[in-house]
């Protein structure tokens, strides 16, 4: 094979490699969203009905946490935007003590909290992104980027509540008294997840 056409083919070789690289990438990615939307619909069977509000108790809400602070903004929102679209499609990734299909889910008494899904991951995963990399502050500072997802549910959950009910009073007796100590132990487990994991990168860097 003469100079010339050796010095083409490797010149053809660069050119396809990034695009390769690219594809094998857009994959990957894809599959971690993929997955993290498939952890959500797992954590949703942990799901336990109180008799004295509409709205169950599930573990749901910490799979939104966990996406968000590990994936970031940007993979958070897309994998629980993937979420709600896999539900209204008629898989059964919602929680199974609400009857009927996934529109049913997003216009009964969880729909605020499911539609607020995404931004919970996207404003939690925003937050933690820009905390700093000391070892000392990334267990608070996950904290308080599960807290800033916390307020973004809870404010779509008791919204639509409201709507339903029309009554603030009520919105919040269904969707928040019940839930505040659970809400706690759920966030600082996602806080513990993410600062644990964030130490592990770091220290394989």
């Amino acid at each position: 094979m003469s100079r010339a056409a050796t010095e083409v083919l490797g010149k053809s070789a660069q050119s396809l490699s990034p695009e390769k690289d690219w594809k094998k990438e857009w994959a990957k990615q894809s599959a971690i969203v993929i997955g993290a939307s498939l952890f959500v619909a797992l954590c949703a069977r942990v799901t336990v009905p109180l008799p004295f509000t509409p709205v169950p108790l599930t573990l749901q809400n910490f799979g939104v946490l966990v996406v968000g602070l590990l994936l970031g903004s940007r993979r958070g929102f897309a994998a629980l935007a993937l979420y709600l679209a896999e539900g209204v499609a008629g898989m059964p990734v919602f929680s199974p003590t609400i009857l009927g299909s996934g529109i049913a889910h997003l216009l009964g008494p969880t729909g605020g909290f499911l539609m607020a899904y995404p931004v919970m991951a996207f404003v939690a995963g925003w937050v933690y992104e820009r905390g700093p990399a000391e070892s000392g502050r990334r267990f608070t500072r996950a904290l308080l980027s599960a807290v800033a997802g916390e307020v973004v549910l809870f404010a779509g959950g008791l919204s639509w509540l409201a709507v339903l009910t029309h009554s603030v009073s009520l919105a919040i007796r269904y969707g928040f008294y019940w839930f505040v100590f659970a809400e706690v132990i759920k966030v600082l487990m996602a806080a513990a997840v993410a600062s644990r994991w964030r130490q592990q990168r770091s220290a394989q860097a």
